[in-house]
This record gives structure tokens, C-alpha cells and sequence, in this order.
């Protein structure tokens, strides 16, 4: 395994920053890895850097979720860009060099060694935090292991998860670097797994309500459970997440869809988990790639939508009201123009869908009927109710218009097998490579198919 990706932050992990808000002060002086394990305050100092360390554009924001809808867009979205990197994953033909790949693959682990070295520590924190500390530190690394084997693996459906490689499990502390930080593989089950324990762990540990909105609290935990065993086709215990984060939670719809977006540093009701994004800190490369270059856009990353998408809509969707077009006729997403908007890693709208799927596909109605659960986005969107019951197919296409550009298509095409321009959903292609730079450094790992040996 790469060796940056262990080291633990005499640079990068333990900044230390404002315990009111982490994102309204200018980072101080990073300090020793032993200093910062060393008493229950800076431990809980080190978790913060943690969730700051998730903002950064190669782990929660953005380009976890720009890269792999790149990839999956097919003619719904066309990148424009000048920068390879993205290009390469927009076409499907992605290099073992591509630079975009290996930092989220680095700045994913580096931020999982964070959780790990807080993990390690947790018997110097009073007491009385502790539950919380461990609950936080394994939510943030049961919700990276998630998105990386789902980026760098097969798909959990894709032939036996017990067999497929997944990527490499490091769960103790690393600080120093040596030929026993080399580690293979896990398998896909194996990092599932891991996944589910952490996350159920973070469920039972965390309280109801966190200590800031910035940080998880049980319902976060419930919330990504809820998205982990819908991946998985596991509905009914998808379900029963989706209706206790609905039915118990704080969480409300917010009325105006378009109120979900662009808000700077400050969740709304509908945010479950959002990652902070303040003229001081985080980013958001969704704003660079989907809005036009009069809203600050990259050229460099640009990506517009296509008529294709946009007729996907009914007329008065206020949805497609939120797509604004440029002085050059190309189409973008409102839903990124603030470049200092949080990235939204999961609304309510997503569990709504959840559980409206789950339930459908278990013939059952626990919470809502399907059809009341997809009425509810339909209303808040200015639509007429579809009409009960409601099908399969529509509520696929209600998930995909109201979560479009958020990240996940990707992932819905592989879990319902669909494909993408004439490429079928389980195909090499629609997988990352591992970093060649990991695999020169480890001689434990294994390739992808189709990316060499």
C-alpha cells in the first residue's frame, strides 16, 4: 500500500482548529502525532481534523461524486473540460497514471488514518466522550471504506463478493512506514463487512442528536446504513433504516427543492450529512465542474448538461427550473452555482427514496406506501401525484431526477444493471484502477482487469 496514505498528520492529520466551528478559523501550527494523542482534548482535536480532512475535493468535496456521474452520464452530460484526468474517466478509458484517481485514493486513506489513529487513543478521552469519539471515528471510516470499494472493486451483485478483490483493510494506527504496511486486498464481502460494523458500531455508540451539525450522530449512522444495504439488495434492513431516520429523526423536507443547494457553511432541515464549505475552508468541485464560467466555473473541468437529460423532466418539474443556460447555450446545474455551497452528502430526499424502493420491492408499506413516499418529492417539486400504485420504474425515475449530478449514477446503473453508451453495467470499464504508484510501491496488490498487470 502507498506509503503517504498511512502517515499520520505531523502534516496533514492533526491540525488543530476552533472547537465552535471548525470552518470559521485559520488552521494553527500542525503538531507531533504523540502530542496529539496524548490527552483527551487534542484526541477529540485530531477527530475534528478528521471531518476537515473530509472536505478536501479528492474525499467528500466533490470529486467522489463528479468522476464517478462522469463516468456514468452518458449522454445526459458531456464534459467540456480541458483536463485530461476527468476526461479520461468521462470516456471510459481511464490510465494507471491519472492523477485525479490516485489523490482520492491517497487522500481517502490518509483520512481513514486519521479515524484509525483516533480509534487507537480512545482510552485517553474522559469517560464520558468516549462512546462518541469511537462512534464518529468509525462512522467516517465505515463511510470512505463504502465509497472506495465501490469505486475501485466490483460491484457487491457482480459475481461472488467473497471472492472479488475490494481494496486493502487498514484498521490500526500507522505511524511509521516499513514492508509490514504492505497489504493485499481485502475481498468485497471482507470490506462490507467492515463497512456494516462500523457504521452499526457508530448507530450504537452515537447519540440523537450530534454535537454540532457538523459532525454524525446515530440518525448519520442509520442514514448510511440505509444507502450501504439498498447497494447491496438488502431492502428490508434498508427500509427499516430509511423509516427510522424519517419517522424518529429531526430531518424535514425542505419546502423550495432549490432550497437544498448553494448554502454556505450552515445545513438545512433536509441535511442528514453535508460536507462544510466556508470562504475559510473546504471545497466543492461540483462548483467548478457543473456551473458556468459566469458563476465562477472551471473551464479546465467544465461539464454541461445535455438536452438528453433536460427533456427527462415534466414541463413544470421544478427540478428542471433549477438548469440555468450560459451566454454560450450550454445547460448547467443550479444546484452547484455557490462556490463556497456545501457539498450535500445525504438529504432526506435520498432516504424517502429508499425506503419507498425497499418497500416496493417487499410488496410491504412500513412507514408510507411507495406511492405516498414518491408523491411527497413529486408535490415539493410543483407535480400532479402519480397515481397507485407506483411502478418500479417510476420510482427509479423519480431517484434519478431528484438526485441527479449528486453523485450517483454511477452506482444506481450498477445496482439495478443497466449500462451506459453501449457499455454494460458490470464491465471493467466502469471501475477504477488502483494507482500504479501503489502498486510499484506494494507488491501485495493486485490490478484491476483491464488496466494491466
Amino acid at each position: 500500500m502507498k506509503n503517504t496514505k498511512y502517515i499520520i498528520a505531523a502534516f496533514l492529520l492533526f491540525t488543530f482548529l476552533g472547537c465552535d466551528n471548525v470552518l470559521d478559523v485559520e488552521p494553527q501550527q500542525s503538531i507531533s502525532a504523540d502530542a496529539a494523542l496524548s490527552s483527551s482534548e487534542n484526541v477529540k482535536k485530531t477527530l475534528v481534523g478528521a471531518y476537515d480532512n473530509m472536505g478536501d475535493v479528492d474525499v467528500y468535496g466533490g470529486w467522489m461524486y463528479v468522476l464517478p456521474d462522469l463516468m456514468a452520464a452518458g449522454r445526459e452530460a458531456q464534459f467540456t473540460g480541458t483536463q485530461p484526468p476527468p476526461g479520461e474517466v468521462y470516456q471510459k478509458d481511464i490510465t494507471v497514471t491519472n492523477a485525479f484517481i490516485r489523490d482520492m485514493w491517497l487522500d481517502n486513506y490518509a483520512t481513514i488514518n486519521v479515524a484509525n489513529n483516533v480509534l487507537s487513543a480512545v482510552g485517553v478521552v474522559e469517560q464520558g466522550d468516549q462512546d462518541r469519539v469511537e462512534g464518529e471515528a468509525k462512522f467516517i471510516r465505515g463511510s470512505l471504506y463504502f465509497q472506495l470499494v465501490r469505486l475501485f472493486a466490483k460491484d457487491f451483485n457482480d459475481g461472488d463478493p467473497t471472492q472479488n478483490l475490494g481494496v486493502p483493510l487498514s484498521l490500526e494506527a500507522t505511524e511509521t512506514i516499513d514492508e509490514t504496511a504492505n497489504i493485499p486486498r481485502s475481498s468485497v464481502q471482507e470490506v462490507y463487512d467492515q463497512v456494516l460494523s462500523d457504521l452499526q458500531t457508530a448507530k450504537d455508540l452515537l447519540g440523537q442528536e450530534s454535537p454540532s451539525y457538523i459532525y454524525a450522530d446515530s440518525f448519520v449512522a442509520s442514514a448510511f446504513l440505509a444507502r450501504v444495504y439498498l447497494h447491496m439488495g438488502e431492502y428490508e434492513l434498508a427500509r427499516d433504516e430509511a423509516n427510522r431516520v424519517i419517522t424518529e429523526g429531526p430531518y424535514s423536507l425542505v419546502s423550495e427543492y432549490s432550497s437544498a443547494f448553494n448554502n454556505s457553511n450552515n445545513n438545512t432541515s433536509e441535511d442528514i450529512f453535508a460536507t462544510q464549505v466556508s470562504t475559510q475552508d473546504g471545497e466543492n468541485a461540483l462548483h467548478g465542474s457543473y456551473a458556468s464560467l459566469d458563476e465562477g466555473g472551471s473551464n479546465a473541468f467544465s461539464t454541461v448538461i445535455t438536452q438528453t437529460h433536460l427533456d427527462l423532466y415534466e414541463p413544470q418539474d421544478d427540478r428542471l427550473a433549477l438548469f440555468y443556460e450560459d451566454n454560450n447555450g450550454n445547460w448547467h446545474s443550479g444546484k452547484w452555482k455557490n462556490q463556497y455551497g456545501n457539498v450535500n452528502v445525504m438529504r432526506l430526499a435520498e432516504i424517502y427514496l429508499i425506503r419507498a424502493e425497499a418497500n416496493h420491492r417487499l410488496d410491504e408499506s412500513v412507514g408510507a406506501t411507495p406511492t405516498e413516499d414518491i408523491n411527497r418529492l413529486r408535490d415539493r417539486a410543483g407535480l400532479d401525484d402519480l397515481s397507485s400504485p407506483v411502478t418500479l420504474d417510476e420510482i427509479l425515475q423519480e431517484r434519478h431526477l431528484e438526485l441527479a449530478f449528486e453523485g450517483h449514477f454511477l452506482f444506481d446503473l450498477k445496482r439495478t444493471q443497466g449500462s451506459v453508451g453501449g457499455v454494460a453495467w458490470d464491465s471493467p470499464r466502469l471501475v477504477f484502477p488502483l494507482p500504479q504508484r501503489e502498486i510499484d510501491a506494494n507488491d501485495e496488490l493486485v490490478q484491476n482487469e483491464g488496466y494491466g498487470s
